[in-house]
């Protein structure tokens, strides 16, 4: 009877503690979730706002290829059917080495101009155990100009380089709002005059309304504070429509900048925008998996 008795108390004890020991496993898993950060995805579609780049990165182990196109200006008339007949182009790799850390090059027919850079990814925007408000990345690119020089020249190598050094600080505020910040550097080893600034010291605005799941709005402009003495020089102004296919990703936009590399757009636009020198441009984006 002792026997008995023991083994049923021991089964109400079992009974008893059971939900006590679910409480503690469910307090346990909802204080691991609550300390997981949020962070924030897709504050832009690509790697791109418009010209400029964006926060984001491919994926570690992804490659992405991309097709940049300016055609000609819109106010070269019926002739040359609104700039339809000349192009300008760029073709660009963009591999993901880390979850932070991007690598690039890429060859435009601008000036024969070649380019690479590095993007990395300091900040995340989380929210959740730790709170970062913003995301932010530093860039750095260099670009070779390989142009012929004209003959009896003495120019060295060292006169094709170009560089720039780039911040970019981004918000997502919402699913469909996201804007950026990029302050930027540009330095030229050579200059059409010594009057001609070197230097210039840029700072970028950007962003984009995400109307659907596949589609959204971008906007684009970049302030210099020096200008050339020599030419005529305008700040870059883009807006384009983003669109997401899965596979792909195109970017259709209107700009007064005719160069698509960073040293190029933000220190030598040419066109006015408000004068009729736009150029219609589009990117398209594929991302291959390699690893």
């Amino acid at each position: 009877m002792n026997i008995f008795l023991s083994h049923v108390l021991a089964g109400l004890c079992l009974l008893l503690s059971a939900p006590l020991a679910a409480q503690d496993l469910m307090g346990m898993l909802e204080q691991d979730e609550e300390e997981q950060p949020e962070y924030a995805v897709n504050t832009f579609f690509t790697t791109r706002v418009i010209n400029g780049q964006s926060i984001e990165n491919p994926y570690p182990g992804d490659l992405i290829f991309i097709i940049s196109h300016h055609f000609g200006r819109l106010n070269q008339g019926a002739y040359e059917l609104w700039g339809l007949d000349q192009a300008t182009i760029r073709l660009g790799l963009e591999y993901g080495v880390s979850d932070r850390l991007a690598v690039s090059v890429g060859r435009s027919s601008y000036e024969k101009t070649f380019d690479g850079f590095i993007k990395y990814k300091l900040l995340r925007q989380q929210s959740g155990v730790r709170n970062v408000p913003v995301a932010l990345s530093l860039f750095s690119g260099a670009y070779l100009k390989s142009l012929k020089w004209p003959e009896g020249s003495d120019f060295e190598f060292r006169h094709r380089m170009s560089y720039v050094q780039q911040a970019m600080i981004a918000r997502q505020f919402s699913r469909q709002v996201s804007l950026q910040l990029t302050p930027a550097w540009v330095h030229h080893n050579l200059v059409p005059t010594t009057d001609d600034p070197a230097d210039y010291f840029v700072l970028g605005m950007g962003g984009r309304w995400r109307f659907s799941d596949w589609a959204g709005i971008s906007l684009e402009y970049f302030y210099r504070f020096q200008e050339p003495e020599s030419y005529d020089t305008y700040n870059s102004f883009a807006v384009g429509v983003d669109l997401d296919t899965g596979g792909h990703v195109f970017q259709l936009h209107f700009t007064n900048s005719q160069p698509m590399f960073e040293s190029g757009f933000l220190s030598d636009t040419r066109g006015d925008f408000l004068d009729g020198d736009i150029y219609f441009g589009f990117h398209i984006t594929r991302t291959f998996t390699l690893r």
